[in-house]
């Protein structure tokens, strides 16, 4: 029978972050057992290793409806829980996305952080139907957008539709039509949706619905904070390195804490965060 972890990922407290249910050894376990297990985990994701040598591992990620080719905070999630029965160190995985590497380390306290390191990103302009789709089933204005960022479509693993706002009180009164975002994503092959609020230049407030994976919304979301720095670097915005803290599950009482590190020359991001075991 396949052992399940549970971990809190970007966060340091089982209370916040974005819960992952995480398998060590899935070498037993089919495809059609693994989606099982998601879903009787409730998750907004599990992940699935299988060792393939020497810290390197194949990572596959369900949520409870279905494989998604990646998912950064259950990866994070694994990564620490690794390091925590062996050793801090690097890490490989491969994932239905690419190769993903992960770094980990323990503080004085032996609070381990991991460090993963994204597939190449991508960003491109979101087309008008694509935007006047998405904010009919948020139930959203074109007014309430923040010009100075630019709809897009932006990929780290998956693909999210970026949609910034002016005020931080339209992200906090989010209430969407999960079925028609679910259909517009299914359609679109979108994962979540970022959507963000512009506290300064280094940090966002962040939200993303996830309806495609049965989940109303994720509270902390690693591989949409992986396309969101390529789509700042897309925009020009990032002229040297930058240290990016995406706030993301604070209107959830979830609150997690994403750094993402973006080099204006990589298209590769690095998103960090620590995780902690959910007991009971």
């Amino acid at each position: 029978m396949a052992e399940i972890h549970r971990y809190a990922a970007f966060t340091t407290t089982p209370k916040g972050g974005n819960p992952a249910g995480v398998v060590l050894d899935a070498r037993d376990l089919d495809e059609a057992r693994m989606q099982q297990i998601a879903a009787e985990v409730g998750y907004s994701e599990t992940a699935f290793a299988v060792p393939t040598g020497p810290r390197r591992f194949t990572l596959r990620f369900f949520s409870p409806l279905a494989e998604v080719a990646f998912c950064g905070h259950a990866t994070i999630a694994t990564a620490v829980a690794l390091a925590e029965r062996t050793a801090v160190g690097d890490l490989l995985f491969d994932t239905r996305a690419g190769e993903i590497a992960v770094s980990t380390s323990a503080d004085e306290t032996g609070a381990v952080r991991a460090g993963l390191r994204s597939v190449p990103t991508t960003s491109r302009a979101a087309t008008e139907a694509e935007v006047r789709d998405a904010l009919k089933a948020l139930r959203w204005n074109a007014e309430e957008l923040d010009s100075a960022f630019p709809p897009h479509v932006a990929f780290g693993g998956n693909e999210h539709l970026v949609l910034a706002v002016r005020d931080r009180e339209r992200l906090a009164e989010l209430k969407y039509d999960f079925d028609a975002l679910k259909a517009l994503m299914r359609e679109r092959d979108w994962t979540t949706l970022q959507l963000v609020w512009r506290e300064d230049d280094g940090i966002f407030h962040s939200r993303n619905p996830f309806p495609v994976g049965g989940v109303v919304e994720d509270p902390a979301t690693g591989a949409a904070a992986a396309a969101f720095g390529g789509y700042l670097r897309a925009l020009g915005r990032v002229t040297e390195p930058l240290r990016l803290a995406i706030v993301q599950g604070e209107d959830m009482g979830r609150r997690s804490e994403i750094t993402a590190h973006v080099d204006p020359d990589d298209p590769r991001v690095t998103v960090t965060g620590g995780a902690v075991p959910i007991r009971g």
